[in-house]
């Protein structure tokens, strides 16, 4: 996609895009997406029935009257977005999408869902000891900070949302719990709880029963992500007697409220549809909410034609972080989602912690892996090995069998032994559910080349454990050429001080951004791998209806368990700095990051290579350092509008989500919006990039520049030297990039950064650059 959307196509692109579907008229759930309203933040109720009545009119204009447009219509969004979703059939999509009132008009798509250690990995506590500099006491733990979590809902009942010990709720909440079929009462620390669920029944085209009416969590999922970025201290947290220690979450003395958008999966994977995904977004913002987490993602979309995207610029339009998961795709380049730039993206990295289990070859070769099975093998007894492919049932292909897919075994050539499965298609506890549906004593997963060595604990119902893809080829070569090759899976054991740590987790999205290269996303890493948090007491922790074992705490994996581990920093950063704006808040996480380990080497990725920004973004999280960042790059509303007129967004458009008629500036590159990061994707010779950093450390203070140019590029800042006389003082800078085209090599991107240091502080921003 290149740099800028021509405003004469943007109109065009629409109505292409809605007339690509089959000509009959079959309904879909569409979102007609109108910008923003010009009521405030209280609207009257008068405000909402005005909101509601001028959608029935508008679409009456398409389907003939409003009696028919009041039929079509699911959701009306009245408070802070405005719009409505409704069943439309593609013509009159598409007739609606030339109305000059319409921003976009877009399907109802669907998302999917992207500890006691972390936060001692992270430097807020010391062998569970909380320093008196720790970012935790110096915010006081995040007191009375809102956060909402837009997920698979609430298991109230867990420690985790104890209110006890809690004050009154902020008198500040506007916010209130659904009538709920499933008992979920709200408290002093859980003061929000509503569901939506309209956008996901047009989906299906199909009335839902009483089980979707409810917050009550039935994945597990939400209760995760909710008490990772705002849970309370639970002491005596484990999972089958592994992790043992405290539960907390990121702000632990926040309150929190729970919006469950996600649903059990449909064809696809499917389970969060944007039509409620806003409606949960125009609720939260309303209700008064000082931080959104958001683990949830689809393919990245244009800006205005993605329900997330749309939700968190309303938000951040009112002062709300929005954090969210940068998705679980990777490693494969260009698969990062959640890009906007208004939003906080975060990808997932490795802790130092491990659960390790050993396969003991019959030829004494021991092979590392990683598990959280309940049971183990009984000691010291080695079984035949087999292999998924050596094993597949008569109609089954080999290609299948190897990764051990559903009714691809044969339990007559699997019975009794330990069977081996390949990475990839079907969950990793799947596996080992097959495995065991086929009669094998213990599972061996081995990843797949791509996975690398990227290793994860499960809570398989079967002793199994988890090998490297190196390892793997060792165990192949094994099985291969051994007449009678055994092996015995040693029990779980849990051990710290894991090196190196971080590493990036292989599932993790990397860059670059399809939609707007120039954004480097994703923007920061933090822990993401075998993290241990709340969860439902519905369903097992495979999640599987076969897994009959409860566990109020459990360890997931996905950026989905990274991301609200920055929403919970984000929420003690709120608390310490509550006049920062959210892209300040950013700034400061983002620029204080690390990209190196305590040795001074660089971070890896899981292939044991140099990780790039791609993968990390500005780095791994350093929370107290965040909290004293000496300089931000801050952005304003307005900044956001620039960039969007550089994009292509005409004036008009602009004005429908803007408070007032906006005008574009003359001259803005979409490069020119205040990032903590630079990316340059098309450079051609030379090119010239602006930014401003606020002075929010030292009151008198000189930052110097020093630059770490990427190979082929010559990159030179002016002036070089900034001095500041007072808080809150900015100064720009020019940062100009020159191709020296004896060193380029255009077939790939190349990295470097800038960093500005007083001596005390230490600013820095990474710089990614592509040659064309």
């Amino acid at each position: 996609m290149t740099h800028t959307i021509l405003s004469s196509l943007l109109l065009s692109f629409i109505v292409f895009s809605l007339s690509q579907s089959p000509t009959f008229a079959i309904k879909k759930s569409y979102i007609v997406y109108l910008g923003g309203h010009t009521h405030g933040l209280n609207p009257t109720t008068a405000d909402l029935d005005y909101a509601t009545n001028s959608h029935y009119e508008l679409l009456a204009t398409s389907v003939g009257s409003t009696e028919l447009a009041r039929e079509k219509i699911f959701y009306s969004y009245t408070r802070n977005i405005n719009g409505f979703a409704a069943i439309l059939d593609d013509k009159e999509a598409s007739d609606i999408a030339k109305h000059p009132n319409v921003v976009s008009v877009f399907l109802n798509k669907g998302r999917k869902l992207h500890t006691t250690h972390s936060w001692d990995f992270l430097r807020l506590e010391r062998d569970g000891l909380v320093p008196v500099d720790s970012l935790w006491n110096r915010s006081n733990f995040g007191a009375d900070v809102i956060i909402g979590n837009l997920d698979t809902g609430v298991w109230p009942e867990s420690k985790s949302f104890s209110d006890e010990g809690y004050g009154p709720i902020p008198s500040r909440w506007r916010g209130s719990c659904s009538r709920d079929v499933g008992g979920v009462v709200c408290n002093r620390k859980l003061i929000g709880a509503k569901f939506f669920n309209k956008g996901y029944s047009a989906f299906i085209g199909d009335a839902l029963n009483d089980t979707f009416k409810t917050v009550r969590d039935h994945q597990g999922h939400g209760s995760h992500t909710l008490s990772t970025a705002g849970g309370n201290f639970v002491p005596g947290a484990s999972i089958f007697g592994h992790a043992n220690g405290t539960a907390k979450g990121g702000s632990p003395r926040a309150r929190v409220a729970a919006y469950k958008v996600c649903w059990p999966p449909l064809v696809g994977g499917n389970e969060c549809f944007d039509a409620d995904i806003i409606a949960a977004f125009d609720a939260a913002i309303s209700d008064g909410v000082d931080v959104l987490s958001v683990s949830l993602g689809g393919n990245p979309s244009e800006f205005f034609e993605d329900g997330i995207s749309i939700g968190a610029f309303h938000a951040v339009k009112k002062g709300i972080s929005v954090v969210s998961s940068a998705g679980n795709s990777g490693p494969d380049p260009g698969t990062v989602s959640n890009v906007s730039p208004w939003m906080f993206t975060v990808g997932a990295s490795t802790l130092d912690r491990e659960f390790v289990s050993f396969v003991q070859l019959g030829n004494n070769k021991q092979l590392k892996g990683a598990s959280l099975s309940s049971v183990a093998m009984p000691s010291r007894t080695f079984y035949p090995l087999i292999s998924g492919d050596k094993a597949k049932a008569a109609d089954a292909l080999a290609e299948d069998a190897i990764l051990c897919q559903p009714e691809t075994i044969d339990p007559k050539k699997t019975k009794g032994k330990i069977l081996v499965c390949v990475r990839g298609i079907s969950g990793r506890a799947d596996k080992g559910k097959q495995a065991l549906l086929a009669g094998a004593v213990g599972m061996i997963l081995v990843n797949d080349r791509k996975s690398g060595n990227e290793v994860i604990a499960d809570p398989h119902l079967l002793p199994a454990t988890h090998i490297n893809f190196t390892d793997g080829n060792t165990l192949f070569a094994y099985i291969n050429f051994t007449r009678n090759p055994t092996a015995y899976i040693s029990p779980v054991e849990t051990k710290f001080g894991l090196k190196p740590a971080p590493v990036m987790a292989a599932f993790s999205s990397r860059g670059p951004s399809l939609i707007e290269p120039s954004i480097l996303k994703p923007d920061i890493t933090a822990p993401g791998v075998s993290v241990l948090a709340a969860f439902t007491e519905l369903v097992g922790p495979t999640e599987d209806e076969s897994d009959k074992r409860r566990t109020p705490f459990c360890l997931q994996s996905g950026t989905s368990m990274s991301c609200p581990h920055v929403s919970g920093i984000v929420g003690l950063l709120k608390s310490l700095h509550p006049d920062w704006s959210p892209a300040a808040i950013r700034s400061a996480i983002m620029t204080t990051a690390r990209i190196k380990y305590d040795t001074g080497n660089p971070m890896l990725d899981s292939s044991n290579k140099r990780a790039t920004p791609f993968a990390y973004g500005s780095g791994h999280v350093r929370p107290n350092r965040a909290m004293d960042p000496g300089l931000v790059y801050d952005i304003t509303v307005n900044d956001y509008f620039n960039f969007l007129c550089a994009r292509g967004y005409n004036q008009s458009l602009l004005s429908l989500f803007s408070d007032k008629p906006y005008a574009c500036p003359k001259s803005y590159g979409v490069m020119d919006l205040n990032y903590p990061s630079i990316s340059v994707s098309q450079l051609n010779g030379s090119m010239t990039v602006s930014r401003t950093v606020k002075n929010v450390g030292s009151a008198r203070s000189t930052y110097k520049a020093r630059v770490r140019s990427p190979a082929g590029v010559t990159v030179s800042v002016k002036p070089s030297t900034l001095k500041f006389e007072k808080i809150g003082e900015e100064k720009k800078f020019e940062v100009k990039f020159e191709l020296n085209k004896s060193n380029a090599k255009s077939e790939d991107y190349v990295f470097g950064e800038l960093l500005w240091s007083d001596g005390s502080h230490h600013v820095r921003s990474p710089i990614v650059v592509k040659y064309t």
